[in-house]
């Protein structure tokens, strides 16, 4: 491989990078509103904040999908550099149906876990593609 082309595929990488960074921080920004929802949710916001948070959390989710379409581009163009794994989020059809049909504190709890660990994946995946980028830009110079 050239030198030049290298450094066109370095440059497609990193904007890839900057595509997934971007849906990745929707996410983690509906992530975060939906959490919020949820708390509103838990301590007696009644059956508004529950329709709010699962709103926010359907946008959450997404924009998880997007990150991951993002995410495969970006694996793609760095297949050689490091492996992007996929983020695994899933608010599971119960929890959504036991927290409308139950509307108890157990069911918001969960949810609100669920919530919890898809922030924790969407920042470590933040992270993981900074990390893959700031290299990719060493690369460069």
């Amino acid at each position: 491989m050239g030198y030049m082309q290298n450094q066109q595929e370095i440059h497609e990488a990193i904007c890839a990078a900057d595509d997934a960074l971007d849906a990745l921080r929707r996410a983690d920004r509906s992530l975060s509103s939906a959490g919020n929802w949820g708390l509103w949710d838990m301590f007696g916001g009644g059956f508004l904040s529950t329709m709010m948070k699962h709103g926010k959390m359907d946008d959450a989710q997404r924009e998880i999908e997007q990150a991951r379409a993002c995410l495969r581009r970006f694996s793609r163009e760095v297949a050689d550099v490091s492996s992007v794994e996929a983020l695994e989020i899933d608010v599971g059809g119960f929890l959504q149906f036991a927290d409308y049909f139950f509307d108890g504190f157990v069911a918001d709890w969960m949810v609100q876990f669920k919530i919890g660990k898809g922030r924790k994946q969407v920042q470590q995946a933040i992270q993981q593609v900074e990390r893959i980028r700031n290299k990719l830009w060493s690369m460069l110079g």
